[in-house]
């Protein structure tokens, strides 16, 4: 869809229209369309549901996660473009749930419009990450598409549809952060085998990710105390019964601080403080 051609109607609908666009490039462009308006004030919230699944290009072939390829060595452009590829593919799906909060819990739950402001910026960020790294592919011989992907990234959007304080502990709190534990070694290792523009895409991605993170732990915790809820127990007790991993130290403790999360979150489910909930 052409930017000067996308008008939606509300907040929810635009939101909506972007999930159901199944084209990478279009999607990313009505994304980054979708929160400049929003940020005219020229947009009402409005209740359009979302999707159970948002619409998928042909290419990339999605595989079950135990089924995708071993990642190769980044010293081969092969493994390079495997990369970065694959993080095309995390930030495609990212801004996807960027919108499904947005249309979901519009429905659902009666929010400020800071809520909105911060999801709406968190998309439009995602989309610019997904287009960063497309022409870093390029520039390396590659496409986003030519490779598989995984398909295991919805599922946390599914298995927290009906709770917003899960959606976000699973996905910017558990998901987000992971990545900010992850990509600076990424980063350092693409700067060692003479890739500094794959390195600088990547450290571009891994600021802007701090500012998702607090984003999340922030609205995670105005609600909680809202409901009268212990943030730091609601956010264990909703990571063992909705997120069906593991959390993987080492962590990032510094961005994860600067991103105003706490290791007492986190750190007692390593430690097995909190007991598997049944049910």
């Amino acid at each position: 869809m052409a930017e000067d051609a996308f008008a939606p109607a509300s907040l929810t609908t635009g939101a909506v229209a972007v999930l159901e666009t199944a084209d990478p490039a279009a999607k990313a462009s009505a994304s980054r369309r979708l929160a400049e308006i929003w940020f005219t004030g020229s947009l009402g919230l409005g209740e359009a549901a979302p999707p159970l699944r948002p619409a998928r290009p042909e290419r990339p072939q999605l595989r079950p996660p135990k089924e995708m390829p071993k990642r190769r060595a980044f010293g081969s452009p092969a493994g390079r473009i495997a990369l970065l590829h694959a993080l095309a593919h995390i930030e495609l799906n990212a801004i996807d749930l960027a919108w499904d909060i947005v249309a979901r819990f519009a429905v659902r739950e009666t929010l400020p419009r800071a809520f909105y402001d911060d999801w709406v910026g968190v998309a439009a960020g995602e989309a610019v990450h997904f287009e960063l790294l497309v022409q870093r592919l390029a520039g390396l011989g590659g496409r986003y598409g030519d490779l598989p992907a995984h398909d295991g990234l919805w599922e946390s959007a599914a298995a927290t549809a009906g709770d917003l304080l899960a959606r976000l502990a699973v996905v910017p709190l558990v998901l987000e952060a992971r990545g900010l534990d992850v990509t600076p070694q990424m980063a350092a290792t693409l700067e060692r085998v003479g890739d500094p523009l794959s390195a600088a895409v990547l450290r571009r991605i891994y600021r802007d990710e701090i500012t998702h993170v607090a984003a999340g732990i922030r609205w995670f915790d105005a609600l909680c105390r809202a409901r009268g809820l212990v943030p730091e127990k609601a956010f264990r007790e909703r990571v063992r019964r909705h997120f069906k991993g593991e959390l993987k130290p080492p962590f990032n403790h510094q961005a994860r601080a600067a991103a105003g999360f706490p290791a007492r979150y986190y750190e007692p489910l390593l430690r097995g403080d909190v007991p598997p909930l049944r049910g």
